[in-house]
């Protein structure tokens, strides 16, 4: 399974649903970035993604985007392809 990374901060209630989907798609491990802990860490989110909010998510090196985007790829088939891509 793919390496996931999720740009986070600690009370977001779409970063919850996120990681929510993910782990019932069988995603175990979460590298989780708190952008609210390192301010360092949201200038290379803003600068990698091109977008304030988070969360920002990575499914190996493909940017999926917020939750609406990961919601919105799970619900056309596309989200456990990539999942599972080698």
């Amino acid at each position: 399974m793919q390496a996931v990374k999720m740009y986070t901060t600690a009370v977001c209630p779409y970063c919850i649903r996120a990681k929510q989907l993910l782990k019932a798609r069988g995603v175990e491990t979460i590298e989780e970035i708190r952008i609210d802990l390192n301010p360092a860490e949201r200038d290379h989110m803003m600068a990698t993604t091109h977008r304030r909010t988070v969360p920002q998510i990575f499914v190996g090196s493909t940017h999926v985007g917020g939750c609406d985007d990961l919601v919105a790829l799970d619900a056309k088939g596309g989200l456990m392809p990539l999942l599972q891509a080698a």
